[in-house]
């Protein structure tokens, strides 16, 4: 199987983002994948501090229960089931057949310019 790989970018032109995109797709070899924000607002507000802790517990484990990565957090299960949604929604984890979640990516790049207006 192939290792996966993540690229997050922040681009306002998410149409421009979308091409882009859809000319790496024509590639004959893998060349990752990419998950776009339209703002650094909306990015943070996506992908705090806590939600980071659990892609990097997850990242590398294979699958686990939402409670084994509670424990490996320190955080209650319910808050952490919640933050799963939020990860799942975004493509970060995948849920498995079995209910858990895996963090398909070995490795993830983001890419963030921030320049006066």
């Amino acid at each position: 199987m192939t290792e996966r790989f993540l690229t997050i970018t922040i681009q306002p032109d998410w149409k421009g983002a979308l091409r882009a995109m859809g000319q790496s797709a024509k590639a004959k070899t893998y060349q990752g994948e990419v998950l776009n924000f339209e703002s650094p607002g909306h990015f943070f507000g996506q992908l705090s501090e806590k939600r980071w802790e659990i892609v990097r517990a997850a990242q590398g484990k294979g699958d686990l229960s939402v409670r084994e990565l509670a424990r490996a957090v320190g955080r209650d299960v319910k808050r952490v089931h919640e933050d799963v949604v939020v990860l799942a929604g975004l493509g970060l984890l995948e849920r498995t057949a079995g209910g858990g979640v895996v963090c398909p990516y070995t490795t993830m790049h983001i890419d963030m310019y921030l320049k006066a207006a």
